[in-house]
């Protein structure tokens, strides 16, 4: 049986977005580079990204994408994301974690009241693989908080973006982690931690 492994990508400072994301702007002011390993270089939201990842970059998300069977992620990230141009691009099952699950949405999404739900649907889902929980980091804490998350990734962007949403705000317990692997790219650290008890 697959494990739910939580990966969200962070700067320095801990913030997984910038001030004021939403559609068309999903990482906030100044956040594209959070995304650089993601899209090889540079991108900016006034172009749409045309690289892809390379090297050690490349081998994580290969390897991480080659894992799941099924993700999981939060209403926010889902509006953020404009909903992929409403079509899923993962290519696997995607359950919208939201509080408002009869809200038109496209297909190739599931909207699910409650991250524990997400995740027990997406278990099935999955049929053996691994469970991605994708966030937003609202989502992600929610997971850790249940005790849902087996591995938590963190991708950290060699940046400070001083404002935005933190993956920790308002995460009030203590969490105990094992480490397990680093990956090192000039766009990333790529920090792989077991989640202890």
């Amino acid at each position: 049986m697959g494990i739910v492994a939580a990966t969200i990508t962070t700067s320095l400072d801990g913030y997984v977005a910038g001030p004021n994301d939403g559609p068309g702007r999903g990482l906030g002011d100044g956040g594209e580079r959070l995304h650089y390993w993601v899209f090889g270089g540079p991108w900016t939201y006034d172009r749409e990204p045309r690289g892809e990842p390379a090297g050690e970059d490349k081998r994580f998300l290969d390897e991480g994408i080659a894992r799941v069977g099924a993700i999981v992620g939060g209403r926010g990230t889902y509006e953020a994301a404009d909903a992929w141009g409403g079509e899923n691009p993962f290519g696997r099952p995607f359950f919208v974690v939201t509080h408002r699950t009869s809200d038109p949405h496209d297909d190739g999404f599931t909207f699910v009241d409650g991250v524990d739900v997400a995740v027990g649907q997406a278990r099935e889902a999955a049929q053996g693989k691994d469970v991605s929980v994708m966030g937003g980091a609202d989502v992600i804490r929610q997971a850790l908080r249940a005790g849902l998350v087996d591995e938590l990734a963190i991708s950290i962007a060699p940046m400070v973006l001083g404002a935005g949403k933190r993956l920790f705000d308002g995460f009030d317990r203590p969490l105990s982690l094992e480490h397990v692997g680093v990956r090192q790219s000039p766009f990333a650290t790529h920090i792989s931690y077991r989640v202890a008890g």
